[in-house]
C-alpha cells in the first residue's frame, strides 16, 4: 500500500497529477480541492495517497489531508459509489459539509454533486451514517445549531428544519429555548 507520495510535482492537469519521486513519474487521480490546493509545477508536494487494485487495472487517488482519503475509503463502501463517484463527491463538498449532510441525514446536500441522484445519496447518507456522524455531532455549532438538532430530534425533516430556521434571526440574548420555541411557530407556514 502506498501511504503519501511526496516528490517534485511535474505535470498538473484535469483531475489528474503527476509527482516525481526516486525517479519514476507517479500519475495521480485528485479531486478539484486537492488540484487547487497544490503548488505550481516544479515544486515540492505531498500527497496522502490510496491505490486501487481490480482486475485491468491499477489507480493512484490523491488527496492534500489524511481526512479527505479516510472519506474516500468510506465512500467507496457504498453501494454504488466507485473510485470516479468519490472523486467527484470530495472535488464538490468540503469534507465538513459532506460530514455534516451525512449526520444530518440530508441526502438532498449530495445531489449537487454530478452523477450523484437521490438513490445514491440517499445510500451513502444511510450506509455512512454511524460511521460518520459522531465526528460532526462533537463539534461545537452554537445555538442555532443546536436549534437545528432539536427540531431533527423531533422528527422534521431536514428541509423543514431549514425552513423553520430560515427566518430566526440569532439573537445575542436568546436562549436556546427562545430560538426553539420561535422556530416551532414557523414550522408549517
Amino acid at each position: 500500500m502506498i501511504a503519501f507520495l511526496e516528490g517534485i510535482l511535474a505535470e498538473k492537469g484535469a483531475g489528474r497529477v503527476v509527482i516525481a519521486a526516486g525517479g519514476i513519474g507517479y500519475e495521480v487521480q485528485v479531486p478539484t480541492r486537492t488540484l487547487a490546493a497544490l503548488p505550481a509545477t516544479g515544486r515540492p508536494a505531498r500527497l496522502h495517497t490510496r491505490l486501487q487494485v481490480r482486475d485491468d487495472a491499477m489507480a493512484l487517488y490523491g488527496f492534500s489531508t489524511a481526512d479527505e482519503r479516510e472519506l474516500f475509503d468510506l465512500l467507496t463502501t457504498v453501494t454504488g459509489v466507485g473510485p470516479k463517484v468519490a472523486m467527484a463527491i470530495l472535488s464538490a463538498l468540503p469534507p465538513e459539509a459532506l460530514r455534516r449532510a451525512i449526520a444530518t441525514d440530508d441526502p438532498a446536500a449530495l445531489t449537487v454533486v454530478p452523477g450523484v441522484g437521490r438513490k445514491v445519496a440517499a445510500r451513502v447518507v444511510l450506509d455512512l451514517r454511524d460511521r460518520v456522524g459522531a465526528v460532526v455531532e462533537a463539534t461545537p455549532g452554537g445555538p442555532v445549531a443546536e436549534v437545528r438538532e432539536a427540531l431533527l430530534a423531533l422528527g422534521l425533516s431536514p428541509e423543514e428544519a431549514r425552513e423553520a430556521l430560515s427566518g430566526l434571526a440569532e439573537d445575542a440574548d436568546a436562549s436556546v429555548e427562545e430560538l426553539l420555541r420561535r422556530a416551532l411557530q414557523g414550522v408549517g407556514r
